[in-house]
């Protein structure tokens, strides 16, 4: 067990007029050592706190007046405050093997934990999860979670999962949908491992016996140059075309008899299969752009005015928690200071000038925002000349071209070849508290960058472009 240590601590709130300082250490919450953040928000909900601390090697006791379920005012350094359950499977298509020496520890590191698949959606194998993990899900209605499936078939499971537990893990599953616990599922498919015959023998495996899951994503393997396995590859076209084939047929399956599509293909899928996307509709409501499912769909009409709020692509399953700090899709994107020569202030107010624009993206990302460029320039919405820059991955190579994946160094060699007083607009997913995954920050890039939120409503309002309200909210005039 470590103490979560004070990072945040909000003016003028319970905390700070108690005394608490950043830099302190919380040694326990009413006598009691809390785990998580999840049993720190039980622990200070409670009213009149007694918090014992450490500070500058002094052991305190700070008393806390407050309110029950009036907040703290603090936030500390950490979710978990004991051991991360790091993951015990080898799967070849881990990304994580696949990443270059010399970048930071934090992205080398695999978890397979129930509790960050609760608090930030990340996935989990459950092969890890004991009983003692299942009674406190169904007792603290942990909910929603997400669950790496990959195949029902057991034998299948345990060779790419490449752990003897894959076999029966999902037993797991089966328990908390049981307990009507909501349970996000992914399927990351394989070319020769789990798509063709093996991807429907699963589908068909999910309806009859885990057909209470809220979702299914099929997403497919990322391969960069790096990967130490020769037996992963990208799908070719056919493939591709074959994935969305089984995950069309079978959502009219699942349509038919539980009444929702539940398994959905990622948008990658139909830009390799050269297909077109699904309509809003096909989506049913699913929130499941960290998968990379939707987003074209959803921002073709943020960016076209059809919609008037922004669906973020990075969201935290655990939002309101106390103490939770920012990390992963929660943390900032950006840190204030975003461009070589001055800051960038994110901003909801359109831009006009008369200088060129171009929009920096990742090759995948490209393909779906230039139509959009072009369809707003013959509608004469444009006030400057628009173009796309699409970004190859050089840094990952493989098959890589997803935005959120473009790293400083592509971007330094790109933006070096780019004329002086142009307008270069950045999405900030790529972006971790304004550092790129390679260790380098927009201000190493030769040209200076706007920072933009990565939706279709922030990049039609940096592009000048206005949409009447009634045309927003699909009203007449």
């Amino acid at each position: 067990m470590s103490a979560p240590v004070i990072v945040e601590l909000d003016e003028g709130s319970p905390a700070a007029e108690a005394g608490l300082v950043i830099g302190d250490t919380v040694m326990s919450l009413n006598g009691q050592y809390p785990r998580d953040v999840i049993e720190w928000q039980r622990l200070v909900d409670e009213p009149d706190l007694e918090l014992e601390i450490e500070r500058g090697g002094l052991q305190l006791t700070v008393d806390v007046e407050k309110r029950a379920g009036e907040p703290l005012g603090i936030q500390v350094d950490a979710a978990l405050f004991d051991r991360v359950r790091t993951c015990d499977n080898h799967c070849d298509f881990c990304f994580i093997y696949q990443l270059p020496k010399g970048m930071r520890r934090t992205l080398y590191l695999k978890d397979d934990d129930y509790r960050l698949s609760f608090l930030y959606g990340n996935f989990t194998t459950l092969t890890r999860f004991t009983e003692a993990d299942l009674e406190r899900v169904i007792t603290e209605r942990l909910s929603p979670l997400y669950v790496s499936i990959h195949a029902t078939d057991p034998d299948v499971r345990t060779h790419m999962l490449r752990n003897r537990r894959g076999a029966m893990s999902l037993r797991w599953l089966e328990a908390m949908l049981d307990e009507d616990i909501e349970i996000h599922g992914q399927i990351v498919c394989c070319p020769g491992v789990n798509d063709g015959v093996v991807l429907d023998q699963t589908l068909a495996g999910v309806l009859d016996r885990y057909n209470r899951l809220a979702s299914i994503a099929v997403v497919p393997l990322g391969v960069s140059r790096f990967s130490p396995n020769d037996n992963m590859r990208p799908h070719t076209r056919d493939e591709a075309r074959a994935v969305v084939e089984i995950v069309e047929r079978w959502q009219e399956t699942y349509r038919e008899l539980l009444g929702h599509r539940m398994v959905y293909a990622a948008d990658e899928y139909y830009l390799l299969a050269e297909q077109p996307f699904p309509g809003s509709a096909a989506y049913e409501g699913a929130d499941m752009h960290e998968d990379g499912i939707g987003m074209a769909t959803t921002f073709a009409a943020e960016f076209r005015g059809e919609v008037d709020t922004a669906t973020s692509t990075a969201s935290g399953f655990f939002a309101w928690v106390e103490g939770a700090r920012g990390e992963g899709y929660r943390a900032p994107r950006t840190n204030g200071d975003v461009t070589a020569e001055q800051p960038v202030t994110l901003s909801t107010r359109p831009v006009r000038t008369a200088a060129p624009v171009a929009v920096l993206s990742g090759t995948l990302g490209a393909r779906i925002v230039a139509p959009l460029i072009a369809e707003a320039d013959e509608a004469g919405l444009l006030s400057a000349p628009t173009r796309v820059i699409p970004v190859d991955n050089e840094f990952f190579g493989g098959n890589v071209g997803v935005t959120g994946l473009m790293v400083g160094v592509d971007l330094q060699r790109v933006l070096g070849a780019e004329p002086e007083g142009h307008r270069y607009l950045l999405p900030d997913v790529c972006l971790s508290n304004g550092t790129f995954l390679d260790g380098l920050g927009v201000e190493d890039l030769p040209r200076p960058v706007e920072v933009i939120a990565t939706d279709g409503i922030s990049l039609r309002r940096a592009l000048g472009i206005r949409v009447p309200r009634h045309e927003a909210q699909g009203t007449t005039p």
